[in-house]
């Protein structure tokens, strides 16, 4: 296989199950890499640039694709579309699809129980093509605020879990009491101010554009549709949960 960045190759004849992953893999994390060493120097101009490089590449977009088509837990849960399956050949078209349009079909609301209690929690699960576009921003924008988190944050963020949260509650406690605070944010995601997050997203033009359709697009529950002014679905990639968080 070719340079993995290369928008020349013919993916036609390449093939879905020709694609070295390993490449792939290796150009989107060090793309990332760049968009994180950007980030801590605070050159915007150079995060922005990297990140349109990110976005617009075949790599990144095919990744995208395999992570919510084959490795994803909801890969079989279908949105709107009725999409819950992709062929080998379906996925290269689907990359090929992919671009910021500042459009986005409503996302289907589907009913899960809580665990051990009686109420159920909603879920929007977007399209297929949505959800794929959902991961190739995410991968960009990603890297320019792990760049500022705090090393305290746990929540959606790459590479740490609840372990990792409490190892380091274990580690605070161990040597003198302290007071714990356990909050919970009545339908925090359901509230969330659509103006507000995209102003902190301070980003312009079509990614602008793309993340605001997606807050915007509405949702379809028992074939009945709302709209959405608040609030951003939990059940697509969460490419802006970490930014809020």
């Amino acid at each position: 296989m070719n340079k993995p960045n290369s928008e020349s190759l013919n993916m036609a004849t390449e093939g879905w199950e020709a694609i070295n992953w390993q490449k792939v893999e290796r150009y989107v994390f060090k793309l990332q890499k760049k968009i994180y060493a950007a980030s801590r120097q605070g050159d915007k101009r150079r995060v922005r640039q990297l990140q349109k490089t990110l976005m617009n590449s075949w790599s990144n977009k095919v990744l995208a694709v395999r992570r919510v088509t084959q490795d994803n837990r909801g890969k079989k849960t279908a949105g709107v579309d009725g999409i819950k399956s992709l062929s080998p050949e379906a996925r290269i078209r689907l990359t090929r699809q992919l671009k910021l349009t500042g459009k986005s079909k409503p996302t289907r609301r589907v009913w899960i129980p809580k665990p051990g209690r009686d109420e159920k929690r909603p879920l929007g699960i977007p399209t297929m093509y949505d959800r794929a576009l959902q991961g190739v921003v995410k991968t960009a924008l990603e890297p320019e605020w792990e760049a500022s988190f705090e090393a305290t944050s746990y929540g959606f963020r790459p590479g740490r879990s609840c372990h990792d949260a409490i190892k380091h509650i274990k580690d605070s406690i161990q040597t003198k009491a302290k007071y714990v605070l356990d909050a919970d944010i009545a339908k925090c995601f359901d509230r969330i101010n659509h103006e507000a997050l995209l102003q902190k997203l301070n980003h312009k033009g079509k990614v602008r554009r793309q993340v605001k359709a997606w807050l915007k697009s509405g949702v379809i529950d028992f074939k009945r549709y709302s709209a959405t002014n608040e609030g951003t679905p939990q059940g697509g990639v969460g490419a802006l949960r970490s930014v809020l968080w």
